[in-house]
């Protein structure tokens, strides 16, 4: 391309590049639609990158005049290899998602309209808002709880899809719980990278926070269950490591809930343990009990199950741990030679 200044006003102040969708925020200051999408809905910013003044409304209003503009010069100047910018496709609308949702309520339709609800809500930031405002979310948690999987699985998709905030995720997940979908959720996580999209989506510090909150035994197992599963990838340990109350809470439920309570939490403390057991997460679980927790396991009536995955734990730091002040004697003669 030929070295030519592009007018100033065509250059996105976040991208640094010829803007293709112009759109201006309620600062009255105007990006390209993709740019500052991604910096409002993915970063979690909240105030405008220009004036650095709070966007009090994150509707995006296009500038279509600027974008003919943008057009134009574009057109006339691609004898210097200027890209030709093509005029894009409007948002979609709340009346066309609520449309595709009645449509989706009919088991012959649905699937189809699974499908394009996602590629709807992949395509850019303003539809993932519309989406989430016009009611898809309940929508989609209540697929989930059915029976088909398949739905269950295209639901869950475009639930990762939208990229719900860590608070619209709390609020589902918790009205999931109490209609026992979350149950259901736990039943998808094996399948495929699905244990991965829920790690991306922001629910182990959900899961975490609901379990801190909980003191229904069947909730507990549940999430128990679902922090089980997100644990057998190394994103979800990694987000279970980065909470503040990850470890604690789980050695918390340990002896306190029930015995599948018991197996689920000694599960996922062998998961950390075995695959994330550098020195600072080994101490970490010798300050906060766990490898007390894990002798008294080894002492009380615990099913088999549990009892063998905690022997492993000990073992694995057996160097670190075994002759610690820490624990106390009468659990240390249980410390597995």
């Amino acid at each position: 391309m030929d070295e030519i200044d592009v007018p100033p006003f065509f250059i996105c102040p976040i991208s640094l590049v010829i803007m293709r969708d112009p759109v201006t925020v309620s600062t009255g200051i105007t990006y390209d639609r993709e740019s500052i999408e991604k910096w409002l809905f993915s970063g979690k910013n909240t105030a405008c990158p220009v004036t650095k003044q709070a966007i009090s409304d994150c509707e995006l209003v296009p500038n279509h005049t600027l974008r003919r503009l943008i057009q134009s010069w574009c057109t006339l100047n691609a004898c210097h290899g200027i890209e030709r910018i093509l005029t894009p496709k409007p948002p979609i609308g709340k009346a066309q998602i609520t449309k595709l949702l009645d449509d989706a309520k009919s088991p012959l339709q649905r699937m189809k309209c699974l499908r394009r609800l996602r590629s709807i809500a992949s395509e850019n930031g303003t539809n993932k808002r519309c989406i989430e405002s016009s009611g898809a979310v309940e929508f989609l948690a209540s697929i989930v709880s059915e029976y088909d999987l398949t739905a269950a699985d295209e639901a869950l998709n475009t639930l990762y899809n939208l990229q719900l905030s860590e608070a619209a995720l709390k609020n589902l997940m918790e009205g999931m719980a109490s209609n026992a979908t979350l149950k259901l959720l736990v039943t998808i996580f094996p399948w495929g990278r699905n244990r991965t999209k829920a790690t991306e989506a922001g629910n182990v510090p959900v899961l975490i926070d609901m379990l801190l909150d909980s003191s229904h035994r069947r909730s507990c197992e549940i999430i128990l269950t679902a922090l089980d599963k997100v644990c057998q990838c190394a994103e979800g340990r990694l987000e279970l490591l980065s909470h503040g109350a990850g470890l604690a809470v789980v050695s918390k439920k340990i002896l306190r809930v029930s015995q599948f309570a018991n197996q689920k939490a000694v599960r996922i403390l062998w998961s950390i343990s075995k695959f994330c057991g550098t020195c600072d997460v080994v101490q970490e679980m010798m300050q906060l009990g766990i490898v007390a927790k894990l002798c008294l396991v080894l002492q009380v009536e615990c099913g088999h199950k549990t009892k063998e995955k905690a022997r492993e734990v000990l073992k694995l730091h057996a160097a670190a741990w075994k002759n610690s002040p820490c624990i106390p004697t009468n659990l240390l003669s249980s410390y597995p030679a």
